[in-house]
């Protein structure tokens, strides 16, 4: 238990289990790769690259999401069964530092106090790792090296641990404290002549045995590889055949999360209200109220913009209005379920957004965390962040639970009376 390879067996574990769940996870999860959905590899790297010192990058990125999540996927997968199985341990563990590395830029570089962001955690673990290696312990790579050494007639490789005392008593030259073998001076282990003697193996010897454990370590690594991707495609294929999760479900009411439109721009409509966000409409200013409905959140609507600031009553911003409003299109008023909300990608900004439809008509808010820019999900009652545990209201978007302080952006919403939903007006 003194060597560093048992040592660092409980951390080797962690890590290799982590990252080998992660990996599998990202393959099973059917919205990972769906563009348009909040929690898919495009639309997380578009809220990342608002507050990532690589922002730039990410942008570009964007338009190859699909093969990089699908190379972060099968990176994660191989780095934690190379570091379970030991195999090339200290490849592997360079290779999940600068993994963590990079989520470190892009997810959780804004993470207050640093600490709170888990990305900086993993990094710093993953260094005693590179560093050290498995030690031998529990380790392919090392079992194959020994099979290469036994093969050719090597020794055999690895320390052992003896008590100083030990060897003075086997050696001849140890007299009363002294050493003979150098000349009286004292007995000492790190200077010691019998401990630093014995020829080393010849070096052809040596090649030898690097050579036939390279070889064995390439095809047991090819042989993990072959096995880790059909898991990866096997896993995959049970995650899109198995029922949707709650991510496509509340889990408190049970009425669907939908996706409106296709995240693109639908147009500007023109400008045919008066006054600030379709206030009001021109002509005779009627309008019809929306279906009555259960609010989700159980509490009342607060106009747009003012998140924060209480309970107003209900503009026409956030009811269904006699003439087509201002805005963009985002997609038919009826495919948010009453008392339930839709996604939809905000067309100014980009950003992965929820509206909801309540008693009082239909409320938007963005869904990028306002601590670290994650991507909230929605539970039927409030917004949670899966990243560091923030709560957001469903009713006018303010924090509830830390860290996050600052309310979630409202955006604002009309139905009008061709059915469709406008956002931006």
């Amino acid at each position: 238990m003194d060597t560093p390879g048992w040592g660092l067996l409980p951390l080797r574990a962690f890590l290799g289990g982590t990252f080998t769940y992660a990996g599998l996870q990202k393959l099973a999860d059917r919205n990972f790769f769906s563009a348009g959905h909040p929690s898919s590899i495009q639309d997380q790297l578009h809220a990342y690259a608002r507050q990532s010192p690589i922002g730039g990058l990410l942008g570009s990125a964007s338009h190859i999401a699909v093969p990089l999540g699908l190379a972060i996927a099968l990176g994660e997968l191989a780095i934690g069964l190379g570091t379970l199985l030991g195999l090339w341990s200290r490849i592997a563990a360079v290779g999940g530092a600068l993994l963590s590395f990079g989520f470190l830029l892009v997810v959780s570089w804004h993470s207050r106090p640093y600490y709170f962001g888990a990305d900086i955690v993993f990094l710093f673990a993953w260094v005693p790792l590179a560093l050290v290696g498995d030690g031998g312990v529990l380790s392919l790579s090392a079992n194959l090296r020994e099979r290469a050494r036994k093969e050719l007639g090597a020794p055999a490789s690895g320390a052992v641990s003896i008590e100083f005392t030990a060897v003075r008593s086997l050696c001849g030259s140890y007299e009363k404290g002294t050493c003979r073998l150098r000349h009286g001076q004292p007995c000492e282990p790190e200077p010691c002549p019998v401990l630093r003697a014995g020829p080393p193996p010849a070096t052809p010897v040596i090649e030898n045995v690097d050579r036939r454990a390279f070889l064995s370590t390439a095809r047991a690594a090819a042989f993990v590889a072959a096995g880790a991707g059909g898991l990866g495609v096997l896993v995959g294929a049970v995650g899109r055949l198995a029922p949707r999760s709650d991510s496509r479900a509340l889990t408190t009411t049970g009425k669907g999360v939908r996706t409106l439109g296709d995240g693109k721009p639908k147009g500007t409509a023109p400008s045919t209200t008066a006054g600030s966000n379709g206030a009001g409409a021109s002509g005779s200013g009627a309008t019809s109220p929306t279906s009555a409905a259960p609010d989700p959140a159980g509490g009342p609507v607060t106009a747009p913009g003012t998140a924060g600031a209480g309970p107003v009553p209900t503009t026409a911003s956030q009811t269904t209005v006699a003439v087509r409003p201002r805005g963009t299109a985002i997609g038919a008023a009826a495919d948010v379920p009453a008392g339930g909300a839709a996604t939809f990608r905000d067309p100014a900004t980009g950003d992965p957004a929820y509206v909801l439809h309540g008693a009082n008509g239909y409320r938007a808010f963005s869904a990028v965390c306002t601590h670290a820019g994650c991507t909230v999900q929605y539970s039927g009652s409030e917004f949670a962040c899966p990243c560091h545990g923030a709560r957001f209201s469903a009713v006018d978007g303010t924090a509830t639970q830390g860290p996050a302080r600052d309310p979630l952006a409202t955006i604002s919403v009309t139905a009008g009376a061709d059915g469709q939903l406008y956002v931006d007006g």
